[in-house]
């Protein structure tokens, strides 16, 4: 429950701070319309990419586990904010009672284990499509049906609540620097010495299991000023 609230927490504080305080009613502060569903089925393609799906290209290449896993965090900003949304808009409560609604979900007992195993590619794909699929649907979303999705493909993706949770706090603490470093005028640099800042993350957490977010935040921070004085 505690990882579960503090996630909710996060992302409603990183989209106060991106979107302006009345991103649940649709639009960012400067007018832009929000699209959630969007966000999901987009990225869930980009998370198909990490596969070598393609029968005419790389048809021997390994998937890249490491890359999904993040693409699947992404996803998981998307349907958080999502669900704070809905609740919102139809008055269901706020944080806490989203927080506290999902860990009583049947669906969470299945990411609340001690799970490190991958499912087969082709698994993983047609739970991803599935995902899709829901976002795509005309008809109103059962957030808790895609969220059960959501905790299903984790599990698949060799995920489960502890490190969704630390991935999380990670790639939000990240997002934090990206918006403070010119991310939406596009001056932010991704690429951090040949690699994804995502990359640089994931191994600054790695070396300390006890990072707070506010270290973490100041460790990343001085490896891009150094990036950037160069």
């Amino acid at each position: 429950m505690d990882k579960i609230l503090l996630m909710i927490q996060l992302q409603a504080q990183l989209n106060d701070a991106t979107n302006g305080e009345d991103w649940t009613k649709g639009t960012t502060k400067n007018g832009k319309t929000i699209n959630w569903k969007r966000c999901i089925y987009m990225e869930c393609a980009e998370m198909v990419d990490s596969f070598s799906w393609k029968h005419w290209k790389s048809i021997n290449q390994e998937p890249d586990w490491d890359n999904l896993q993040i693409e699947v965090v992404d996803v998981w900003h998307f349907i958080i904010s999502l669900a704070i949304e809905d609740y919102a808009r139809n008055m269901k409560g706020g944080v806490e009672d989203l927080g506290i609604n999902i860990s009583q979900l049947e669906s969470f007992a299945t990411i609340d284990v001690h799970n490190y195993e991958f499912d087969t590619q082709d698994n993983v794909i047609a739970k991803v499509e599935n995902i899709i699929r829901l976002s795509l649907a005309q008809d109103n979303l059962d957030i808790e049906v895609l969220i059960a999705e959501f905790f299903d493909l984790a599990v698949m993706s060799g995920l489960n609540l502890e490190s969704l949770y630390r991935l999380y706090v990670g790639k939000n603490i990240l997002n934090q620097l990206r918006q403070d470093h010119g991310y939406k005028d596009g001056s932010y640099i991704k690429i951090w010495n040949s690699e994804e800042d995502n990359v640089v993350m994931k191994r600054v957490w790695e070396k300390d299991a006890n990072i707070k977010p506010d270290a973490l935040y100041k460790e990343l921070t001085k490896l891009y000023m150094a990036l950037t004085k160069k």
